[in-house]
């Protein structure tokens, strides 16, 4: 990773790919990314996108969901057996479930066309931040427990009854800080302001998609949760048990 000064300040030049079919979308992309000192790769499909995850090191990647030889769900789904790097989905108004899929097999957040250069710069910066600090060797506790869930985050493994649980990032960061705060209830603009470290506009349904994941992997009954609850008008915590 190659660093540069502006100003006087050191900025670290992170990799960021972009892959869409449309070039104008790419263009105008490169053009707000590079104004913040971001290094680009550019991919026009999904086979393309996953040929450059194999050979060059990338830090993020905005990924379009349609588009032809692969789409961006099933690069989606290479791109994590190759990396846990952040992927930011491009989505159309109308790609709902698309939206709810791609979240489902390991993305970390989503962008609606025609996107705000200002939100999405900002939705780049949380994530890279997130994913840099990751086992930054800031002081942790090195595990936690509730019931027969445990976490490891020395090793950041989550195990449920003896048994490893394979989670991705985000659902990881989101069962941490709610293990952490055993018994309390927290909103889903809550939730997201302190695992993204962003501002929360609109996230219910990107919480809600992580949180019912989740529970598919730490619950033997998702339909009646143990661990994760609802708590009707006011939003999710972990039991204490």
């Amino acid at each position: 990773m190659r660093e540069y000064y502006f100003y006087g300040e050191s900025v670290n030049m992170y990799s960021i790919l972009i892959c869409d079919d449309e070039k104008d979308i790419i263009s105008a992309l490169e053009i707000y990314l590079k104004s913040d000192g971001y290094h680009v790769l550019k991919a026009y499909n999904g086979m393309e996108a996953v040929e450059i995850m194999k050979n060059e090191q990338v830090h993020l990647v905005l990924m379009d969901i349609m588009m032809p030889e692969m789409d961006g769900i099933e690069a989606m789904v290479k791109i994590r057996e190759l990396s846990n790097v952040p992927v930011i989905l491009l989505t159309a108004k109308g790609e709902d479930t698309d939206k709810v899929l791609g979240l489902t097999v390991g993305a970390d957040d989503y962008v609606t066309k025609p996107f705000n250069p200002v939100e999405l710069q900002a939705r780049v910066k949380s994530q890279l931040r997130r994913y840099m600090q990751l086992g930054s060797g800031q002081e942790v506790k090195e595990k936690l427990r509730s019931g027969g869930i445990e976490m490891d985050d020395r090793s950041k493994e989550v195990f449920l009854d003896g048994e490893l649980v394979n989670l991705t990032r985000t659902e990881y960061d989101i069962l941490k800080f709610l293990m952490e705060h055993k018994g309390e209830v927290f909103s889903p603009d809550e939730i997201y302001e302190a695992v993204w470290h962003d501002s929360a506009y609109g996230v219910e349904n990107t919480v809600a998609v992580h949180i019912r994941h989740l529970r598919e992997k730490i619950e033997y009954n998702p339909a009646e949760p143990r661990y994760l609850k609802v708590v009707w008008g006011r939003g999710y915590k972990l039991e204490e048990i």
